[in-house]
């Protein structure tokens, strides 16, 4: 009996906590989904300036951040060269000065110029006594007075006076000489042959240079362009015409614009980086941009319509992307449940938002979301 009696009185007590550990996970749930919920009255929510909207389908695309230079093509740069080579008697020019069409670069002074002006009017004299001569052997042929070979003579000889003015003539004109005139001119002058601005002053005054030697190296920048460095693993989401977007270190608060318009076929074996390049809108406004200056770039990589929220509807807590979702109002109080979310495309101040475990047709708080993050801490601090 007093065994008995023993037994009965502590069955009671073995079966309490395993009552009690059934009911303790439902309860860690519901504890758990209420600490991702803040509730709010409409005055609260109106003075942390809540607002909330649903998701919206819009046109966004992936982008490609690089890096990069502005640029021209090599038809743009322009080397100046003294045909005939001479010393250099005068310059002043400058790097980074601005040339007009037709204004004095250097004066060269050579004198094998004089040589040349005096080949020039002897050669012309030449001429004029062999046409001469010709028009008096075709009067003797046609008189049966002298032999027709005489003719043939007096015309190649007129033929070859006529090439030898021309060459003569050209050489002149490539060296900025005039043709024919006295007295002989001793220097010639080198003049820019279109709008542009200096790149770089490789000669000084008095110095002697040939034919070969470069100058001065002009630069033309109305026909800038993007060159991009883009590494190899997204090359293959670049496509010719996507849109880039701009900046540069002068104004990095002023988008610029351009689009691609060549994708390189080679890569930098050092670097694993191949070049884009890009040509900038005509609509642009181009002033101040220079060759070489450095850019940072967005390149637009694909458009597609998605489903995103404002970026302010996205909070950023302990590593991980959460938006608030509106509840039902109960009390005079509505909730804000606290709902994981995946990034993806971004542009224009809105975000793709992949929700997970929630539909799509809800509201969310678009407004004011680290308001209720805020509070929603401080919640949960008092708890503990």
């Amino acid at each position: 009996m007093l065994l008995l009696g023993t037994l009965a009185a502590c069955q009671p007590k073995t079966n309490a906590p395993a009552e009690a550990q059934a009911e303790t996970p439902a309860a860690s749930a519901s504890e758990a989904e209420a600490a991702q919920v803040v509730y709010l009255t409409e005055a609260e929510a109106a003075q942390a300036q809540i607002a909330t909207g649903a998701l919206q389908m819009r046109a966004l695309a992936g982008t490609l951040k690089v890096n990069g230079m502005l640029d021209v093509p090599p038809e743009q740069l322009i080397s100046i060269n003294a045909p005939l080579g001479g010393i250099v008697e005068q310059t002043r020019l400058l790097q980074g000065q601005h040339v007009r069409q037709g204004e004095v670069l250097a004066i060269i002074r050579n004198p094998a110029f004089i040589t040349l002006q005096q080949q020039y009017l002897e050669t012309q004299g030449r001429l004029a006594f062999a046409q001469a001569d010709l028009e008096r052997q075709s009067a003797l042929v046609a008189d049966e007075v002298a032999p027709e070979k005489n003719l043939q003579r007096a015309r190649a000889e007129y033929a070859a006076l006529t090439a030898q003015l021309e060459s003569l003539k050209a050489q002149l004109r490539l060296a900025g000489l005039p043709a024919g005139r006295k007295p002989f001119a001793t220097t010639a002058t080198l003049r820019a042959p279109k709008d542009a601005f200096v790149k770089e002053v490789l000669v000084t005054t008095g110095q002697s240079v040939t034919p070969t030697d470069a100058l001065f190296q002009l630069v033309d920048p109305s026909h800038l362009h993007v060159e991009l460095t883009v590494f190899e693993r997204d090359a293959a989401r670049l496509r010719k015409g996507m849109p880039i977007r701009f900046t540069l270190p002068i104004d990095s608060s002023a988008e610029h614009h351009a689009d691609i318009y060549l994708i390189g076929r080679s890569v930098d074996p050092a670097q694993r980086t191949l070049r884009v390049h890009g040509h900038l809108h005509h609509d642009e406004a181009h002033t101040g941009f220079m060759p070489g200056m450095f850019v940072r770039a967005i390149i637009e990589t694909d458009q597609r319509r998605v489903a995103a929220l404002p970026d302010a509807a996205i909070v950023t807590y302990e590593g991980g992307d959460f938006v608030f979702a509106v509840g039902d109002a109960s009390k005079g109080k509505t909730g804000y449940k606290l709902v994981p979310v995946t990034r993806g495309l971004a542009e224009d101040g809105f975000t793709q938002v992949k929700l997970e475990g929630q539909e799509a047709t809800g509201s969310y708080v678009v407004r004011g979301a680290y308001a209720l993050l805020g509070k929603l801490k401080n919640v949960g601090e008092e708890e503990e």
